[in-house]
Formats: C-alpha cells, sequence, structure tokens
C-alpha cells in the first residue's frame, strides 16, 4: 500500500462530507433505484462524483467499485482499487439523521489495506491502515473483550435472530441495530457493542472499510460460514459479515446453523 493512500481517503472524505451536508436530506431530490435496491438522492450522486475525480485522478492505476457508479469488470485487472459507498445510510440521511457515513477502502488484491469511514454530522472519522491499528478521532480503539455469547451486545437486524438460523435456537444476547452498516462495523471496533452480524449476502461498498477498521481494532471477521473475506469480487457481494473478538467470534460462529 503506498503511504499515502490513508491520507488521501481522509482528505477525500471530509470533502464528501462538506458536500453531503450542502444538501438537506429531507428536501433532496430522491429516487428509487430500479429492481428495489432502495432510494437514492441528489448528494449521493454528488459525492460519488466528487470522490471519483478526486480518488481516481490520485491514483488513476487504481480500479473504481462504488454503489453510485456502474460497474465494469476493468477493476477485475486491478491489483489495487477503490470501493466506496458515498453514503452509507441513505434512508436515514433522508429522515433528517445523522446517523449516516461515507465509507471509502482500498483493497489490494482482494484485502483492504487503507480505509476511512466518516460520520459528517457527527464529526466522527474512524480510519485504519494495515498493519497501523484503527482509530477514532485520532484515538486508538479496541474490541471488547468479552468471550461469552450469552449477554453479549450485538449488533444486528430482527431476521438474524430467527431460531433457524442458530443451532440450538436463538441464543441469549442483547440485541441492537444502527441503519447504517459501516457505522455498525465501527462501533464493535470501538468496544461499545461485542459483536456485529449479518447472515444476508453484502454488497463489499457496505463492509470493505469497516471490515479492516475492525481487523486492526482487534477483531475477527468473516463471512458467515467462518471465511476470510475478500473484496474485489467479479460480483461485488459477501456472503454476510461475522465480526468480533477472536473468542467470541469462535462462538458466534459455532452457534450459528449451516446457510
Amino acid at each position: 500500500m503506498p503511504a499515502s493512500d490513508l491520507d488521501l481517503l481522509i482528505d477525500a472524505a471530509r470533502a464528501a462530507g462538506e458536500e453531503a451536508l450542502r444538501h438537506t436530506g429531507p428536501t433532496a431530490r430522491r429516487w428509487d433505484k430500479p429492481g428495489g435496491l432502495g432510494p437514492v438522492t441528489e448528494a449521493d450522486m454528488a459525492v460519488d462524483a466528487l470522490l471519483s475525480d478526486r480518488l481516481r485522478a490520485a491514483r488513476p492505476g487504481y480500479g473504481w467499485l462504488s454503489e453510485e457508479t456502474e460497474d465494469s469488470d476493468a477493476r477485475l485487472s486491478c491489483e489495487r482499487v477503490f470501493i466506496v459507498d458515498p453514503i452509507d445510510g441513505t434512508r436515514s440521511f433522508i429522515e433528517g439523521s445523522g446517523i449516516w457515513a461515507h465509507s471509502l477502502a482500498v483493497a489490494d488484491r482482494g484485502i483492504v489495506t487503507a480505509a476511512v469511514v466518516y460520520l459528517p454530522a457527527r464529526d466522527m472519522m474512524y480510519v485504519a491502515a494495515e498493519g497501523q491499528g484503527a482509530f477514532l478521532n485520532g484515538a486508538a480503539i479496541r474490541v471488547s473483550d468479552r468471550n461469552d455469547l450469552s449477554g453479549a451486545s450485538l449488533l444486528a437486524a430482527k431476521p438474524n435472530l430467527a431460531p433457524q438460523h442458530w443451532v440450538g435456537g436463538t441464543p441469549d444476547v442483547k440485541r441492537a441495530h444502527r441503519p447504517s452498516l459501516a457505522y455498525r462495523l465501527c462501533l464493535v471496533a470501538e468496544g461499545r457493542f461485542d459483536a456485529m452480524l449479518t447472515l444476508r449476502p453484502s454488497w463489499e461498498w457496505d463492509i470493505a472499510a469497516g471490515e479492516l477498521i475492525l481487523r486492526e481494532a482487534g477483531a475477527l471477521t468473516s463471512d458467515r460460514a467462518a471465511r476470510v473475506l475478500r473484496f474485489n469480487n467479479a460480483a461485488p457481494k459477501v456472503n454476510g459479515v461475522v465480526a468480533a473478538n477472536p473468542v467470541l467470534h469462535d462462538a458466534i460462529s459455532r452457534a450459528l446453523a449451516a446457510g
């Protein structure tokens, strides 16, 4: 990873925040994506254009994968690729909530090496570079050390706790939820919750940045079948996400039914 990749992402994320905050979520022009893929606003598109211009100009040899840019298989021949969600939590943005984020990552041959998740409405900047630790607004963060699944705080949508997903039924956990998937990952990285789980196929742009931030904060990350997460796939999805400290991750993985 070029040493300046993280600095590049940080600067781009701050510029993205300034652009997004020029728009008012409840009044921003919005429309629904085809195929039931959810809403998008003029702010999403403006941020996508800004990030594309800045990042691709700075690293013309890197591939590009963004939720709001039409995908191309050209990225598959690139060793390094930007993986971007211009606004993760668009519904929250539309509602006027501050719980939405810019998610920016660089993946090198499938492994994320630099990452930023920035919540501009709350001025919260999570960053990580491979081998250098994870930070929130400059302060080091670390996952919780809880080892017992029973009683653990778990960030997950309610359907993930349906009994059929678990060996022996739903475990005794304290479930919580946040609308931004990138933010959920970061909340576990800073130890405010013990674990994060999503069993649905997950878009790479939602999780790439948070995945590195978690690893650098001491978490083990995997898909729902305990396989290593790799990025820049031809179909840019992974088979769910499980994230927690290594002991708790193992407990969750053993408790999950095959799927």
